[in-house]
């Protein structure tokens, strides 16, 4: 796998000039046959540092590798202030983290999981186990980010989503889901297995340190909802919360501090 470094310059070097250090770099994806970007951030101090843990932040729908770092300009400082690698891939326009059962192009699961976290183990000092690794996203992220985790509880030991998609079957004509999975009319079946709310029946207690919110007024609300009961009905331990606001930057860049809070505490529990 290849790997090209870069420095971030123009409006993301002036936001982290003085907290913590920001690189592009380019991972080559042999499963798509192409380079996708990503976004790290490090703490001001990392040379300096040991291992760290690592924090994956996913993209929503539309989004970029740069989207977490444009919204959320306080990453850097958060990086500093809890000492954490934090990696933000492109997932794509729209292909909501799966590898699409349809379109062979669309292989965001397998980069992901196969190909970018040892890239970031290979060439970054992080702490590589799944104890010191947690993945969270907004929106579509949030959904990759709880697809992957339980998908992949090998590699992630923690997860969160922010107003995350975790049922978009009440959207069949949203969001190009129909290209990565098929119409609901030929293809519910792939629906239904690459939901969150189906895939979460997979989990049992222990298995994942878990946080996920959404605003009351968000269109995704219903689906937090139900997924929260169905892990209280399963008994599996979980954050979850419920504040005001709708599907925003606003709401996600606010949400974002208690997500790495919360990674950070598991993490210290964890050594």
């Amino acid at each position: 796998m290849k790997g090209i470094a870069t420095t971030l310059t123009g409006l993301l070097i002036v936001l982290f000039a003085k907290a913590g250090e920001i690189d592009t770099i380019s991972v080559y994806s042999n499963t798509m046959k192409k380079e996708i970007k990503c976004v790290i951030v490090k703490p001001e101090r990392y040379r300096k540092m040991d291992k760290l843990p690592v924090v994956y932040l996913l993209h929503g729908w539309s989004g970029n590798y740069a989207q977490w770092v444009k919204e959320a300009t306080q990453l850097g400082r958060k990086a500093d202030e809890l000492g954490l690698l934090l990696v933000c891939p492109d997932g794509g326009y729209d292909s909501w983290y799966f590898d699409s059962p349809i379109d062979s192009s669309v292989r965001y699961e397998t980069f992901i999981t196969k190909e970018l976290v040892p890239y970031i183990d290979t060439h970054y000092k992080t702490d590589a186990d799944r104890q010191h690794r947690a993945i969270t996203g907004l929106s579509m992220g949030g959904h990759g980010a709880f697809y992957l985790s339980i998908r992949h509880i090998d590699l992630f030991g923690a997860v969160g989503s922010i107003s995350g998609g975790v049922d978009f079957r009440p959207f069949p004509k949203n969001w190009n889901i129909s290209g990565r999975l098929g119409d609901t009319a030929c293809c519910k079946t792939n629906w239904d297995q690459h939901v969150v709310i189906n895939l979460a029946d997979k989990l049992q207690p222990g298995d994942l340190k878990i946080t996920f919110d959404c605003g009351v007024e968000d269109f995704f609300i219903p689906g937090n909802r139900a997924l929260h009961q169905k892990l209280l009905d399963k008994k599996i331990d979980h954050d979850y919360a419920e504040r005001p606001g709708g599907h925003t930057s606003a709401y996600w860049t606010n949400s974002i501090d208690y997500h790495l809070l919360f990674f950070r505490k598991v993490f210290d529990k964890a050594k």
